[in-house]
């Protein structure tokens, strides 16, 4: 009974939960017999047969000098390729050097050079691959590194590199510097007598080149044909051909042009293309630029022959006296102190019609109502039917536009010129912006209807953050049929890189702008901008006025730097020293009415 028992207890949770039936090995501890238990331990009979000072030694160990006497293979190399001891005496060892690295595949180099001139070969000039190290002539050059090069071989092979880089860089500074003020009517028969002594010879061949670049179908066709009138031996000169092609053919055609008539013709075709109006504007600012030089060197002699007169005069009248300065201008206090606030004007002057009503301890001063200019004979308003088609979705709920908008609506919405509106709060400048925005948008539309978003931006400034608020709620309401994603760059609202990048019309504040247009790696962002809108424009008057003024002078810069069109609108109040739309034009009746505490300011003078 008692076995039956115990046999049914081993089987029970008490007797196996914490039963080990094989142990970890790797926890077990255990030591070796010479591993240190931390116990003190005598070293007697451990430092036998040793003294302190034995091993001292009065030399270097022989093992550092013998490494130092054989130094790596590449150091004597270099070493030896900076050498200026002896250069005539490696002068014949580097011919042979050079001709041990070629080996001669073919019996006869120039064997293949008939059907060469006969059938044409399509040569890539613009492939900077390497294509291994295969020779023109069809010699292979053995392989071989820079550890075995050695003394005067490795003067040679730098040698050949650095002429090679400086050919390289010289055709890729005659690249760049190819400008079309350098491009005139012999341009090409100067550049052709390099490689024709007869003057005959080039004149023929500058024209046959010309006739070449004008009636190619492509610049393939165009380099094959340039190859076989000019030989394998003007590689350089058809690069810079193939590469400044249009520019010098119609630069040279200008230059050469008989008639007035016949310039006249040219610069009208280079006007209408993109790219040669380009060209035609450089040529126009090298003009400017020497007209400016020439006149600045004329007024400098002018400048420096008064100065010696009055050396002179100076000289003979030994007891006079230097005349001062005729004015001088303190700067500090033509500041204006008060921004905006300040008013310059001494008088004011009210319309015809105003009068003054005088009240207890105050004064009313009316100003009527403007009465509305008539219509001119040719003027009418637009309807908003006549916009293009693409354009009346912004201007939904709308019949017609105002007069304002009506004068302004064919600069706006069919020119790409620059435009500054004077005009009051309340006339509509905002629907003029707009269609400046919408001119902008049927520039990118397809001809399926839909809109390349990723083209172009365009930059609503704004010089206050509740403006810049309401306007990109009223330009993203008036928008969303075209998909435009509108977006507030304020303090109060940033906006990350991908949101920059996804947003087309980005409305900020001029602060921030500025920020973003001073920072070298926000080009990517500024070169898609296409058009900026300048809010409340005459604000320079202002403390602000200067970061207004930074950005326009930016923005004209970097036009004339990249050659791509930025249009510029600015909407200001109506100033009288420019043609503005004044309260006429608006088409409401307007009354102001102010008054003015002036008995207080009279008691004080007379209790003073």
């Amino acid at each position: 009974m008692a076995d039956v028992t115990a046999r049914s207890l081993q089987y029970e949770y008490k007797a196996n939960s914490n039963l080990v039936l094989q142990a970890d090995r790797s926890l077990i501890d255990r030591t070796r017999r010479d591993e240190p238990t931390g116990e003190v331990l005598s070293l007697v009979g451990k430092l036998e047969g040793t003294r302190m000072g034995d091993k001292a030694q009065r030399t270097k160990p022989q093992m550092q000098e013998e490494r130092r006497a054989k130094p790596p293979r590449h150091h004597g190399g270099q070493s030896q390729g900076y050498s200026l001891s002896s250069p005539a005496l490696w002068y014949k060892r580097k011919i042979t050097g050079l001709s041990l690295g070629c080996t001669l595949l073919t019996p006869s180099p120039f064997a293949d050079d008939n059907i060469d001139e006969t059938y044409g070969v399509n040569v890539q000039f613009e492939s900077d691959e390497e294509e291994g190290d295969e020779d023109v002539y069809g010699e292979v050059r053995d392989e071989a590194s820079d550890d075995d090069l050695e003394g005067d071989e490795a003067v040679v092979r730098c040698t050949l590199s650095a002429n090679l880089v400086a050919s390289g860089e010289l055709m890729s500074s005659k690249k760049r510097d190819l400008h079309p003020r350098d491009i005139d009517a012999f341009w090409l028969q100067r550049q052709l007598s390099r490689f024709y002594d007869d003057a005959i010879v080039s004149q023929k061949k500058a024209d046959e080149v010309l006739e070449i670049l004008k009636t190619a179908s492509d610049d393939r066709e165009c380099e094959n044909q340039l190859v076989l009138l000019l030989g394998f031996n003007t590689f350089d000169f058809i690069k810079v051909l193939r590469q400044h092609r249009m520019m010098i053919l119609y630069c040279t055609l200008l230059a050469s042009a008989q008639s007035e008539a016949e310039k006249e013709r040219i610069m009208g075709k280079m006007e209408s293309d993109p790219e040669l109006s380009k060209f035609l504007y450089q040529l126009h600012e090298t003009e400017k630029e020497d007209l400016i030089r020439e006149e600045r060197s004329r007024r400098e002699r002018v400048r420096q022959s008064r100065m010696d007169t009055n050396l002179e005069t100076m000289d003979l009248d030994q007891g006079g006296e230097a005349l001062a300065p005729r004015q001088v201008l303190d700067l500090e206090d033509l500041v204006f102190a008060q921004g905006s606030h300040f008013m310059a004007n001494k008088r004011c002057q009210l319309p015809d019609g105003s009068f003054r009503r005088q009240r207890k301890g105050y004064e009313e001063v009316h100003v009527p109502a403007l009465k509305p200019k008539p219509f001119g004979s040719e003027e009418q308003l637009v309807s908003v039917d006549k916009l293009p088609k693409y354009a009346q979705a912004g201007f939904e709920g709308f019949k017609t536009l105002n007069r304002i908008q009506s004068k302004l609506y064919r600069a706006a919405l069919e020119t790409d010129e620059n435009l500054l509106l004077c005009a009051p709060t309340g006339a509509g400048k905002t629907n003029v912006a707009l269609m400046c925005m919408l001119r902008e948008i049927g520039k990118h539309i397809n001809m399926d209807g839909t809109i390349n978003v990723d083209d172009f931006k365009i930059i609503y400034i704004a010089p206050m953050r509740s403006l810049v608020q309401e306007m990109v709620g009223s330009f993203g309401k008036r928008l969303a049929t075209y998909g435009i994603n509108v977006a507030e760059l304020t303090g109060d609202h940033q906006l990350c890189k991908e949101e920059i990048n996804a947003t087309q019309i980005i409305v900020c504040t001029p602060e921030k702008w500025d920020i973003i247009t001073r920072k070298g790696g926000e080009r990517t962002y500024t070169q898609l901008v296409r058009l900026i809108i300048l809010d409340e424009i005459h604000l320079l008057h202002d403390d602000r006025g200067p970061v207004l003024e930074s950005l326009v002078a930016r923005a004209i810069r970097n036009i004339e730097m990249t050659q791509e069109d930025v249009r510029l609108v600015g909407l200001s109040a109506h100033n009288y020293t420019l043609y503005f739309m004044s309260d006429a034009y608006m088409g409401c009746d307007q009354e102001y009415k102010f008054s003015v505490d002036v008995k207080e300011a009279e008691s004080d003078s007379d209790s003073d």
